[in-house]
This record gives structure tokens, C-alpha cells and sequence, in this order.
């Protein structure tokens, strides 16, 4: 029997990005349908949130980071421009958001065809690795390429109904909240919710304690 998990994901985090990889090597080895459901950062969300925490917190988010990825061998540099428009010293976060919006919508379009965690993958890579000026050019449209899509198509489907979009946004953020947890990466499986990069292989073990089986 195939099981079924969650992921709540944003295309601004870091430990999102971070993630994917193994997520999709799992669901290559095991019979697991990953339900890929983007959301809004934290940041969008939940605008105050950054004014609240811990000033340690965001130099040790970005040495964490990098940590994580060298000890992965992933590609990382913090994105250039950054997918949510704030300050970093201040916090302060504006109304015009340039890049978040589209970025989730498209997530969303992924996956109604089938393609999600295809393309969060592609886009989220050329996001992190380094790529300057990744919302120009043909950087997001190549990537959409290798996830098996055509950006324009997308895009065009969003612009004709921003609603739908912004409604399957709503709701994947509403699921995320009812299963106990407001970051991400998120994994739920049977309604637990297994926040963090670093949780990924204690929700494997939680499947495979209920008969998950290899591919």
C-alpha cells in the first residue's frame, strides 16, 4: 500500500531547499506518494515574527545553513535578489512583494500537473546555489524544463485565475497550521507533523513501522 505524506514547503527556506533532495530519493526507494503543498514563508505569513525573535537567531540560521550544506555537498548562497523584499537589520517587511507570490503560485501549478516536487526541486536549486539575478532571463524558465514543465504555461495559467492559486495557497496553510506546526519543511504523515530537514529520516522510520515497503 502506497503511503502518503505531506510536505508543507517555501520557496524562501533555506532548510526547504535543503530537504528536497532526500525527500526525493525516498520517495524513489519507498512506495511513498509525496503530496507536495507550498505555502507562504513565515515571513509573509506571519510579518511580525522576525521583529519577535531572537537577534542570535538569524546569524545562526545563515551558519547553519551553510553548515548543512557543505555537510550535504550542496550548493548554497543566501539568494540574490532574496524571494521575500525585508530588512535584514530592521525587519521591517513591505507591502510589494515582487517575487514571493509568483513563486508559490507556480509551485501550486506544478503541481495540479503532476510535477511538484519535480520543480520545487529545479527552482528552489537555482534560488539557493548562487545564481544572481535568478528572476531574470531564462533561469526559472530552464528550470521549469528539467522539472518536466513549461513556465510560460504556467504563468498564463495563473494569470487567468489568481484566485484558485491564492485559495490553494490558503488552504495548504490552513493544513499546516491544523496539524500543529507553522514552519517548514514539514512533513505530515497520519496528522504528525515532522517539522525540520533534520526530521526527515524519523518520519521514514515512523512509515516504516507501519509496513512501508520498498519500490
Amino acid at each position: 500500500m502506497t503511503h502518503s505524506v505531506d510536505l508543507f514547503w517555501s520557496f524562501r527556506s533555506p532548510y526547504s531547499y535543503l530537504a528536497v533532495p532526500r525527500i526525493i530519493d525516498i520517495e524513489a526507494t519507498y512506495d511513498i506518494a509525496v503530496n507536495v503543498r507550498p505555502v507562504y514563508p513565515i515571513a509573509i505569513r506571519t510579518p511580525e515574527f522576525f521583529k519577535h525573535v531572537n537577534p542570535k537567531w538569524p546569524p545562526y540560521l545563515f551558519h547553519d545553513t551553510k553548515r548543512m550544506a557543505d555537510y550535504l555537498g550542496m550548493p548554497y548562497v543566501w539568494p540574490d535578489p532574496d524571494p521575500v523584499v525585508m530588512s535584514l537589520t530592521t525587519m521591517d517587511i513591505p507591502d510589494q512583494q515582487p517575487y514571493i507570490h509568483r513563486l508559490t503560485r507556480l509551485g501550486i501549478a506544478a503541481v495540479e500537473h503532476g510535477h511538484g516536487l519535480a520543480f520545487i526541486r529545479e527552482i528552489s536549486h537555482v534560488i539557493f546555489s548562487g545564481t544572481v539575478n535568478w528572476h531574470e532571463g531564462s533561469h526559472l524558465a530552464n528550470a521549469a524544463v528539467k522539472a518536466g514543465l513549461d513556465l510560460a504555461e504556467l504563468d498564463a495559467e495563473i494569470e487567468d485565475n489568481p484566485d484558485h492559486f491564492e485559495a490553494e495557497i490558503n488552504a495548504n496553510q490552513e493544513a499546516l497550521d491544523a496539524s500543529g506546526h507553522w514552519g517548514v519543511p514539514t512533513m505530515v504523515y497520519k496528522g504528525e507533523p515532522f517539522f525540520g530537514q533534520d526530521r526527515i529520516d524519523v518520519c521514514l522510520w515512523r512509515m516504516q513501522n507501519d509496513d512501508l515497503q520498498m519500490r
